[in-house]
Formats: C-alpha cells, sequence, structure tokens
C-alpha cells in the first residue's frame, strides 16, 4: 500500500528558511520552481536577507540572481549556467570553482552547511521510496546532510533508480505541484560540429564505454556511431543522442567491467522522450556524483572514451573551459574527472573536441590564452585535441611539437600566423620540428 504524507502549501513549506541559510536546489530539469519562487515571495516582504542560493547547472529561470534580490540571495553555485551567467560576470552573483566529482564533498566534508535542501521527487511508491529523478548529482549529499528537506511531489519526475531511490524518511515537509519538467533545449549540429563528431567517431572503438558532455557537438558524435558495436555509457549526464543508439542495440554496456549492462549518469538534460525513457527502467541506473565522477571508478573502465568541448586553447595544449578572458562563463563541471579518469583506462582515450573557429570568425586556438581565462584541462593533461580539420595525439609531445600538431588542425587562416608566434616563441629551432 501506497504510504502517506501529509502537504503543505509553497509559502508554508519555505517559511523553515531563515536569514543567513545555506539552501541547496535540485539541478537542470528537476529546480523546485514552486518552491523557488515562495521563497522570493518572502525575500520581497523583507522577511529574509543573506541566504545563499547552492546548485549545479539549472535550467529555466533563476530570480534569485534579479538585482532586487541583492542582499537578501547571494548566488553561490557549483556551475555557472546561461541563466545565472549575466549576474556572476556582474558580480551580483558568484561561482564555487569545484570539480564536478567533489560538489558532494562540499556538504559531507562539512565545507559547506546546508540548511534546507529544496528537490522535486516522484509520487511514493508503495514501499514508501521517492526517486530523485533526473538529479541526484550534488543533491542526494544535500538532503543527507541538510537541516530540512523539503520535495515537491510531482507526477512529472520520471521515477529513475540507483542511488535516485530514497525514502520518504529522509524528507521533512511535502508540497504537491505537477508543473512538467523543463527541457532543454538544443541546436541542431552544423557543418562543422557534424565534421567534429565523424573525426571523434574514428577515435571511438567497438566496446568502448562513453562519456560526453551538453550540447550539440555530443549529439552530432553520436549521430556518427550508427555503425559501432557494443558501446557503454558511464557520463555525468545523457541526453537525447543516446536514445535511438540504444533502441538499436548498438549501445547496450556489453563489455563494461563496472555496471554491465547498464546506462550510468548523475543528472540528466533532455527532451520529454529522455524523461519517459529513464521512468521505471532497469537499464538507467542514476547515481551519486562521487560515484559516476571520481576519476579511479572511471579508470576501472576499458576503453573509457572522454569527449569534453572547450572554449579555447593555446599552442602548447592548455584547455580554457571557463571563460572569456576575465568574464566567467560556465565551470570546471566533470571535463577533469573524465579527462583524468579515461586516460588512466585500459586502451582510453581522452578527448577535447572544439570548433577551431567561432562563429564570428574568430580562432579558438590562439598563441596564448586571454589574459585572466582559466585553464581547466592543463597541459599535462590533454592527449586527443580534435577539430573540423582533425585529430591530433600530443601526449607524450615536447612544446614544439604540440605546436606543430595544434596548428595543424587550427583554422586554415591563422595557420601561418600561430606559425609565426611559435617560432617568435621558441626560437629557429621550430621549423625544423615536425608533426
Amino acid at each position: 500500500m501506497q504510504l502517506a504524507y501529509k502537504s503543505v502549501s509553497p509559502a508554508e513549506a519555505v517559511k523553515v528558511i531563515k536569514s543567513g541559510d545555506h539552501v541547496h536546489l535540485s539541478s537542470v530539469a528537476s529546480v523546485p520552481q514552486v518552491l523557488v519562487n515562495a521563497m522570493c515571495d518572502r525575500g520581497r516582504a523583507g522577511e529574509l536577507k543573506d541566504v545563499h542560493i547552492h546548485h549545479l547547472h539549472t535550467e529555466g529561470v533563476a530570480p534569485y540572481v534579479e538585482p532586487e534580490f541583492e542582499g537578501v540571495f547571494q548566488h553561490d553555485a557549483f556551475f555557472v549556467g546561461g541563466n545565472v551567467r549575466k549576474s556572476v560576470q556582474a558580480g551580483l552573483a558568484d561561482y564555487i570553482p569545484i570539480f564536478l566529482s567533489e560538489t558532494q564533498k562540499l556538504y559531507r566534508g562539512g565545507y559547506l552547511k546546508c540548511n534546507v535542501a529544496m528537490v522535486q521527487v516522484c509520487p511514493p511508491d508503495e514501499h514508501g521510496y521517492v526517486s530523485l529523478g533526473t538529479s541526484v548529482d550534488a543533491t542526494l549529499a544535500a538532503i543527507e546532510t541538510s537541516d530540512y528537506t523539503i520535495a515537491v511531489i510531482n507526477k512529472n519526475v520520471p521515477r529513475s533508480l540507483g542511488d535516485a531511490m530514497i525514502p520518504l524518511s529522509m524528507i521533512d515537509i511535502f508540497v504537491e505541484d505537477n508543473t512538467p519538467l523543463e527541457p532543454a533545449h538544443f541546436t541542431t549540429p552544423d557543418e562543422t560540429e557534424i565534421a567534429i563528431g565523424k573525426n571523434c567517431a574514428e577515435l571511438i572503438e567497438d566496446g568502448a564505454c562513453l562519456q560526453m558532455g551538453i550540447g550539440a557537438l555530443p549529439n552530432a558524435v553520436l549521430a556518427c556511431l550508427g555503425n559501432h558495436k557494443n558501446l557503454g555509457v558511464h557520463t555525468e549526464m545523457f541526453a537525447d543522442g543516446v536514445l535511438e543508439l540504444v533502441e538499436k542495440g548498438i549501445i547496450n554496456g556489453a563489455c563494461k567491467e563496472l555496471d554491465k549492462g547498464k546506462l550510468v549518469a548523475t543528472f540528466l538534460m533532455g527532451s520529454q522522450k529522455v524523461y519517459d525513457f529513464v521512468h521505471n527502467n532497469p537499464q538507467v541506473l542514476m547515481q551519486d556524483v562521487g560515484y559516476t565522477n571520481d576519476p579511479f571508478i572511471i579508470a576501472q573502465l576499458s576503453k573509457m572514451t572522454a569527449i569534453n568541448t572547450a572554449l579555447s586553447i593555446d599552442i602548447t595544449g592548455q584547455v580554457n573551459a571557463d571563460s572569456v578572458g576575465t568574464k566567467h562563463y560556465s565551470g570546471v563541471g566533470g571535463q577533469v574527472d573524465f579527462i583524468y579518469g579515461a586516460s588512466r583506462s585500459k586502451g582510453g582515450k581522452a578527448i577535447i573536441a572544439m570548433p577551431s573557429i567561432t562563429k564570428k570568425g574568430l580562432s579558438k586556438i590562439s598563441p596564448t590564452l586571454l589574459n585572466g581565462a582559466g585553464v581547466i584541462t592543463t597541459r599535462q593533461h590533454l592527449h586527443w585535441f580534435v577539430t573540423e580539420n582533425g585529430a591530433v595525439n600530443v601526449y607524450g609531445k615536447t612544446l614544439q611539437e604540440r605546436a606543430k600538431l595544434i596548428t595543424s588542425v587550427a583554422h586554415p587562416s591563422v595557420q601561418e600566423e600561430l606559425e609565426q608566434a611559435a617560432f617568435e616563441r621558441f626560437g629557429s629551432h621550430y621549423r625544423f620540428v615536425t608533426k
């Protein structure tokens, strides 16, 4: 028999938030907007100040970063998405640099308090369990360590399995709301992204285990894998691109040493098709981010192939993926977790893939990074680098060899300029270095 719970209004639920509290929001599609709105109403009424808001990437609106809430809410998130980017760049909001694998450690290790966790869950089953659906990530750790957990019971939250399943006893306050989850909107891959996808696909072996990040580029890679066999998935997130490959049996997890046959992720970001796919699906395990993104777990999977993107790179292999100069753009995310884990995997490949040039015609490959740009993947971590112009492996190469290789996949319009910069940097010997 389904266990009963007593629900209250959103306004009543958020009364447990006090000035100075730290509040965690479940991420991506699972942001409990009805609770966010009620919390902001209290802020407008002058009932709160200095409340710290923590979360990973979130879809939808983020009203707590608006100028009207300066001094009321302090946004200290673990990732900077498009809905908060301008506020972070303006100094109205802020960012905590952190590897995705360690976001849970901030709570469990006591580095950050979690006074109130605000999440969304599916309706309880006959055993008294609910699912966190599309957002396990650091949300499970927040629930475990919070003074209060407020859960929105929402029939649109998929009943995903794995660490996502928690007992009702872990929840203190219940609210009911059936607002549909926020879908992610990805652009259709363009000609350049398709070319990058093909170059990446050529590096992916049958039996490989895949991790890919967010956006049109991962979908472009997946679209090129129609002739592959026995692929697996162990990733921080997946979206619509994997569904067709699962239906065709190309992604089946048959070769995975861990979680054989399972698609493993910690959050989801996609269309309603993705949410429907994971509902009650024993093929999908939604796990704690401390598991999915642990480099030493990742390394146990043979042929682990991690494909991540970047904003810019210099000719020595320093990869910037979080900022445009001093303007913060996103976050570390899981890039380093998977680049390092894949590089330690037997037969693994760590890949950074990106267009060589922006849509405005500016080269993303330069002699040096812009002043203030963050180095996410270091020279030492970089192995494969892929653009629409080809793929090069710089692991074990000297600085001068790297410059030759990276320049070779730059846009043709800037290759001569990059060669000249390398010559000025390294001296006359550089001209005799071969790729």
